[in-house]
């Protein structure tokens, strides 16, 4: 039982940890993947269609 409620805990944090660093809207790794690529997406443009 113990074994149980230890797993279900790491769990919940994991589920925590990835809601805040990753998942979070404006400061979270998604949006700065996103932007970081709509950035680099503009400049190919750039270079293709002058």
């Amino acid at each position: 039982m113990r074994n149980i409620l230890i797993t279900v805990m790491m769990l919940v944090v994991v589920v925590l940890l990835f809601n805040t660093v990753v998942a979070k809207d404006s400061t979270g790794t998604h949006d700065e993947i996103e932007s970081q690529g709509s950035n680099a997406n503009t400049k190919i443009g750039s270079v293709v269609f002058p």
